[in-house]
């Protein structure tokens, strides 16, 4: 008989910080089923059989900080949870990922339940490790317990038996190596990040963004944002570089181009007797024949290039073994000896055999994928072999070295020797002149070179070829000599010392208020002569002009800003659903706001109770660069609690009358801390002790003359973010008395429009805090003998009390409710949202005349407007910002005399 099995219940991949670190993570939620209650003590076997198949679990420490810590851990008794983490991680550190990090939480509130996270080098092996896992975990442990539900949730399934440790990894190295860098890349982007400079990967090749917004740069392999087009065209055409270089005095080869086998016949006879030929614009040694010295092989080295380039060069053999010369910004950074493929005999095996001990060597891998390249067997190397009067199957002598290439390529087998310390001055400067000749930033130099210690000018040879995107493994792992750090000159030349990589980033979380703090901040930075990309709920901006229409308050939204090479400030929304979701957008900013926590969204992803919700807020001023400010509202209890969590320096802002007068503010400007308060009407900067007058809060626009205190304290946060980053005072004055509440600068946020003696109140309030904030301003604005009527919903996905509070509240706030749904119920019913709101109304005691349940918010919309008699006010609280919008225009610019024919039709009377 089965026991109820292990089941997958959801999955999280997080690219930024999250809830639970700020490293890049995957999060795999597993209800243990019937296995809570066997922990890996009360599993005979199992421990020694896992360990049988991942013997790297041996070197886990675990909480004893030791190897061998993990199976104490076993022997002792842990969760499978627990033990599930320590696979996947070592899953993928065998595969070649550096990976070692991991943690395995129980979920609160559900037994059995845990969330097991680890790191991850790419997603798709990442999740992959994860799968694997759960399965060769399960493969151990007896009969009824091994079936697992929910693994589709992962991905797919590699190809291997559940139970083959080894055949497991060896499809997870395939998967590494396929969706991971290359050598040269990683290289540059470890560098990076060495330096702190952001690195994104643009897609699944080698292209990385350095930096962000308008401090990028790019790289693709080893050319960079600053490698010449004309250079590198150049570069590809060797024939036309080899006449720069000759132009220039620098040494290099006779030769000429040719398009037929006659032509590379009476080419070679006029250049003379041993030649190189190879394909105009060929790469990577593909189509070089080397030492030609009879006719018989130029014929047949000419079809091989040409196979490759329809015109070919031919050109006099140099002197020498081959160097590559690596060349950056100007300065030589290192010099190796390229060795063609070859083996070296021991008496006993053949060549073929020689080969394949060759490709053992754990360094070698396909292609670009390892440091060095494994040796293929191929019919140029046959040839090859033949031409020197041996084969495949023959057995050379102890000792003697066997070459099966002429090139000396990495690409086709071939080795490096590092000799940077050894090239003499004269060389050095004829490699430096090339690169600038050719007009590249990073050059590779192809030189021959008998003695690279002695001058070519004394010893022949000269440069065969200057390559742009060289690569960088044979300097950054040589067969012989020492290592060069090669990524550090080129990320240096990229980002000169003290240059900035980053541009500011201003986070804004909270319950309510983050769409209007976002858009002042924006206008303020506008003002200081920013070029400001932002994003909100209602879309992705830059430079004021709506670029994508959406919900772009997540992570994606967020890259996106920093990736536009245009933006010079950016400004993000971060709401809870992305946080929970994958993580925040970015690494680190500079300044990030809490600006309140209140009940919204509870229920949800796990999200409980109002301290649940400031545990995700808390989030982005964890985030906050340690040079940075993260920004607090002194008024609201669960964001004060949230200073403890807080990276950088704290600014609180209040709109409390004596906020200077009470902790935490008191205290905080005692000690020449930043605050930003609202006193006597007037917002006040304190610094170092000092207190600087901002502007009246009855000037910003927004405010209503004073009256939005919603507003007021949006707007002290925002000249709390922007006072702190050293956005002069008087600036941030001009961006907030510049922000209008209308639906340009803010829309859906407090947009009022009257008509036909109506006043039409547009606003997202959509949770109890802010409408409550809401029926002040409404109290504030009522005319006398005026009503109040008001459209409002909810989405399905709130709980049903949330629906009664609503409807209750919604009741002392208006004098006729217009209740209606969205165009997404969300599971629910069509009516049975209105229903909950309504019978929240009816339980406050609201008259049932007075309510009113729709089934859009646009017939809502045209309900409110056409009740309204001159002095009322009209509530509206959208979901789609833009049509509501359109159909109040429509309204305020038809005829008095069209409006009451509709009304009439609809049965209402105006007076």
């Amino acid at each position: 008989m089965t026991e109820a099995p292990m089941r997958v219940l959801e999955r999280s991949v997080y690219r930024g910080p999250h809830l639970y670190s700020a490293r890049p993570m995957i999060r795999v939620r597993l209800d243990l089923g019937a296995l809570e209650q066997w922990p890996t003590d009360r599993l005979p076997g199992f421990a020694d059989a896992l360990v049988a198949q991942l013997p790297g679990l041996k070197s886990h420490g675990c909480s004893y900080g030791e190897p061998g810590g993990f199976l104490r851990r076993m022997d002792e008794g842990t969760w499978l949870g627990h033990v599930i983490e320590h696979v996947a991680i070592e899953l993928q550190a065998r595969a070649g990922a550096a990976v070692t990090r991991g943690k395995t939480r129980s979920a609160k509130g559900h037994p059995g339940v845990y969330d097991i996270l680890f790191c991850y080098a790419d997603e798709r092996s990442g999740l992959a490790a994860a799968r694997a896992a759960i399965a060769l975990v399960a493969t151990f442990l007896p009969s009824k317990f091994q079936a697992v539900e929910g693994l589709d949730r992962l991905g797919p399934m590699l190809d291997a038996r559940p139970g083959d440790g080894a055949g497991i990894v060896a499809l997870l190295r395939k998967m590494v190596v396929t969706n991971g860098l290359g050598p040269s890349t990683a290289a540059l982007v470890a560098e990076a990040r060495r330096r702190h400079i952001p690195a994104m990967r643009l897609d699944t090749a080698s292209l990385i963004q350095f930096g962000t917004g308008s401090r990028q740069r790019r790289i693709r392999a080893s050319v960079t944002s600053a490698t010449s087009l004309i250079g590198a065209e150049l570069a590809a055409n060797k024939h036309a570089a080899k006449e720069l270089l000759q132009a220039a005095g620098l040494p290099a080869p006779r030769g000429e181009v040719v398009r037929t086998a006659e032509e590379a016949m009476q080419a070679a006879r006029r250049i003379g007797w041993p030649v190189v030929i190879k394909p105009l614009d060929g790469n990577q040694g593909r189509g070089v024949t080397t030492d030609l010295r009879y006719e018989t092989q130029a014929l047949e080295a000419f079809e091989r290039a040409v196979a490759i380039s329809r015109r070919v060069i031919v050109e006099q053999q140099l002197p020498g073994t081959d160097h590559r010369l690596l060349v950056v910004a100007g300065e030589l950074v290192a010099v190796a000896e390229r060795v063609p493929a070859h083996v070296i005999g021991n008496g006993r095996h053949s060549i073929e055999d020689l080969i394949g001990l060759v490709n053992a060597d754990p360094r070698r891998g396909a292609g670009h994928e390892a440091v060095l390249t494994r040796i293929r067997i191929d019919d140029v190397l046959r040839r090859f072999l033949e031409q020197s009067g041996a084969k495949l199957s023959d057995i050379p002598d102890a000792g003697a070295r066997i070459w099966l290439r002429g090139a000396a390529n990495l690409s086709t087998g071939g080795t490096a020797i590092d000799r940077t310390d050894e090239v003499h001055p004269d060389n050095i400067a004829i490699a430096i002149q090339a690169a600038a000749t050719i007009g590249l930033d990073v050059a590779g130099i192809d030189m021959m070179s008998p003695d690279i210690s002695r001058s070519l000018a004394e010893t022949g040879g000269g440069i065969v070829e200057v390559n742009a995107a060289p690569g960088l493994r044979m300097h950054i792992a040589p067969s012989e000599g020492k290592p060069r750090d090669v990524a550090a000159p080129i990320i240096a030349s990229l980002f000169p010392k003290d240059a900035k990589s980053r541009i500011p980033i201003f986070a804004i979380t909270g319950t309510n208020g983050k769409t209007t703090t976002v858009r002042m901040v924006a206008k303020i930075l506008a003002e200081a002569g920013k070029r400001v990309g932002f994003t909100t709920t209602t879309g992705v901006y830059v430079d004021g002009r709506k670029q994508v229409k959406s919900d772009a308050s997540g992570p994606q939204s967020a890259r996106m800003i920093l990736r536009n090479p245009t933006v010079d400030a950016a400004v993000f929304e971060t709401a809870r659903g992305g946080i929970l979701r994958e993580g925040l957008g970015f690494d680190a900013c500079d300044v990030g706001a809490v600006l309140n926590v209140t009940a919204d969204h509870l229920g949800m992803k796990g999200i409980h109770s109002v301290e649940d919700l400031a545990r995700v807020k808390s989030v982005v001023v964890e985030s906050v660069k340690r040079s940075g400010y993260s920004i607090l509202n002194a008024d609201d209890p669960l964001t004060v609690k949230l200073a403890r969590h807080a990276r950088g320096k704290i600014v609180w802002f209040s709109g409390s009358a004596n906020a200077v007068e009470r902790n935490p503010i008191r205290d905080h400007i005692a000690d020449g801390g930043m605050a930003v308060v609202c006193g006597s009407n007037s917002i006040l900067f304190y610094k170092d002790g000092e207190r600087f007058p901002v502007l009246p809060a009855s000037d910003i626009p927004a405010t209503l003359g004073g009256a939005a205190e919603f507003n007021v304290l949006n707007a002290l946060a925002a000249a709390a973010m922007t006072a702190a980053y050293g956005i002069p005072l008087p600036t941030i004055a001009a961006g907030l008395s510049a922000f209008q509440p209308s639906f340009e600068d803010s829309p859906g946020r407090l947009n009022i429009v009257e008509a036909h003696g109506v006043k039409v109140v547009i606003d997202y309030a959509h949770n109890p805090a802010a409408l409550d904030a809401l029926s002040v301003l409404l109290q504030k604005l009522r005319p006398e003998g005026g009503r109040i009527l008001g459209m409002i919903g909810l989405p399905g996905d709130r709980r049903d009390s949330d629906l009664r509070d609503v409807g209750a509240q919604a009741a002392g706030m208006f004098d006729e409710i217009m209740f209606r749904e969205g165009p997404d119920n969300r599971g629910r019913a069509i009516g049975s949202i209105n229903a909950l709101m309504a019978e929240g109304a009816l339980a406050a005691g609201k008259d049932p005349a007075s309510i009113h349940c729709l089934a859009n918010e646009h017939d809502a919309t045209d309900c409110c407007i056409e009740r309204a008699r001159p002095g009322d006010i009209v509530v509206l609280t959208p979901t789609d910002i833009e049509g509501i919008w359109a159909r109040v225009q429509r309204f305020a610019n038809s005829p008095l005399s069209e409006r009451k024919e509709r009304s009439a039709m609809l049965g209402f009377a105006h007076g």
